[in-house]
């Protein structure tokens, strides 16, 4: 997992954020925001995610990309939860969700 943290080289933020950009491929993207935007929240919310901002990838229509303000033990805690999987099923994820790789963090 990479996380992003709030502020940039030498600036450190105004009040800590930690983000994870994570994206997946679904069966149905509509079936996919219905259950991730009420259990999928429901539960990520119980393991203290703050928000999720989800994009649809322009490329491949069944791709999206989800940005979280979450911190790390909290998205531990999510995907070690035993009711996950069920809920990742029943939204239609094509395989896992997969981190995005952090290659730099810049001020402009």
């Amino acid at each position: 997992m990479v996380w992003l943290s709030g502020g940039h080289e030498g600036h450190p933020p105004a009040e800590e954020t930690t983000m994870l950009l994570a994206t997946t491929k679904v069966v149905d993207v509509d079936r996919f925001i219905h259950i991730f935007s009420t259990k999928g929240a429901d539960k990520r919310r119980l393991h203290g995610c703050k928000g999720a901002t989800v994009f649809r990838d322009p490329a491949e229509a069944d791709r999206v990309w989800a940005l979280f303000d979450w911190d790390a033990e909290g998205w531990k805690n999510f995907v070690s939860d035993p009711e996950v999987p069920a809920i990742l099923h029943e939204a239609g994820h094509v395989g896992k969700p997969q981190a995005a790789m952090l290659i730099g963090n810049y001020a402009a």
